[in-house]
C-alpha cells in the first residue's frame, strides 16, 4: 500500500514561514514536533502513562541536536510552543512516571520530519503519524492506521465507528444543522462492516451546539474526540 503522503503546504503569510512564537532552534524540529505530540495527547484524551516515539527521516538523525526530544514529550504533557518548561519536560516526564522512549525507524519514508506516536493511559491507546512541514506547520497523516489529513490549524472531531449505511450522511446532517462549514473530511475503514474512523475540520469555532448536535449522532459510534487548534 502507498503511504499516506503530506499534502504540499500553503503558507498564506510570513508568520507562517517564520514560525511560531516558541521555545527552540527550529520551527520544524521543536515547535511542528511539540504540535503532532499535542495533536496525540488530545486524540488520547487524557495524560499518558507511557509513551513510544519513533522517528524517521532527520527527526532521527538530528533530534538531540535540536531539542526534538523534548518538544515532542512536551507536547504529551500539553505545552505550548512557547511554554519556558520545555527544556525540562523529559525530566518533569519522569517525575509525574509516565514512560518514554525514543526510537529510530528505517522503511517507506512520508516526509523528512517524521515521528510516529504511540501512546497509551493503560486503559485505551493511540497510534499516529504526523509530519512537520516547516513553519512550525503539521499534519497529522495517520490516526490508528488509518488514512487522514489534520492540519491542527482548525478545530476538528475524529469519531471512531462501525462502518454502517448512512454514518456519514447522518454526521454531515448535524453538522449541516447547526451551520457550521466542514472545511476538510477524511473517512477511511478496514473493511466493509469493519473498524472506521472519520476525520473532520471545521471553519470557525466548534459551539456548544456543535459538541451536542454529535454526541451520540449515530449508534455506531465508538469514540469520539474533539481536538481545539494546537
Amino acid at each position: 500500500m502507498r503511504p499516506n503522503m503530506p499534502r504540499p503546504v500553503k503558507y498564506h503569510s510570513a508568520f507562517d514561514i517564520i514560525g511560531p512564537v516558541m521555545v527552540g532552534p527550529s520551527s520544524s524540529h521543536t515547535a511542528g514536533a511539540l504540535r503532532i505530540a499535542r495533536m496525540a495527547r488530545k486524540l488520547l484524551g487524557q495524560d499518558p502513562t507511557a509513551v513510544v516515539f519513533e522517528l524517521m527521516g532527520s527527526f532521527a538523525e538530528t533530534y538531540r541536536g535540536h531539542g526534538t526530544d523534548q518538544a515532542l514529550t512536551a507536547g504529551i504533557l500539553g505545552f505550548a510552543t512557547d511554554d519556558s518548561r520545555i527544556p525540562r519536560a523529559l525530566d518533569m516526564a519522569k517525575a509525574l512516571g509516565i514512560s518514554v522512549v525514543f526510537t529510530k525507524v528505517s522503511g517507506a519514508l512520508y516526509h523528512p520530519n517524521t515521528v510516529r506516536i504511540k501512546l497509551t493511559d493503560g486503559v485505551d491507546d493511540v497510534d499516529i503519524v504526523g509530519t512537520s512541514l516547516g513553519g512550525g506547520k503539521i499534519e497529522l497523516i495517520e490516526i490508528d492506521a488509518f488514512p487522514v489529513h489534520l492540519s491542527g490549524d482548525r478545530p476538528a472531531v475524529v469519531l471512531w465507528h462501525k462502518d454502517r449505511a448512512g454514518f456519514l450522511a447522518a454526521v454531515l446532517a448535524a453538522v449541516a444543522n447547526v451551520g457550521v462549514n466542514v472545511g476538510q473530511l477524511s473517512l477511511e475503514r478496514s473493511r466493509k462492516d469493519g473498524d472506521a474512523l472519520v476525520a473532520i475540520e471545521f471553519d470557525g469555532a466548534c459551539t456548544v451546539e456543535l459538541l451536542d448536535a454529535l454526541d451520540g449522532v449515530h449508534q455506531a459510534v465508538q469514540k469520539i474526540r474533539w481536538i481545539k487548534p494546537v
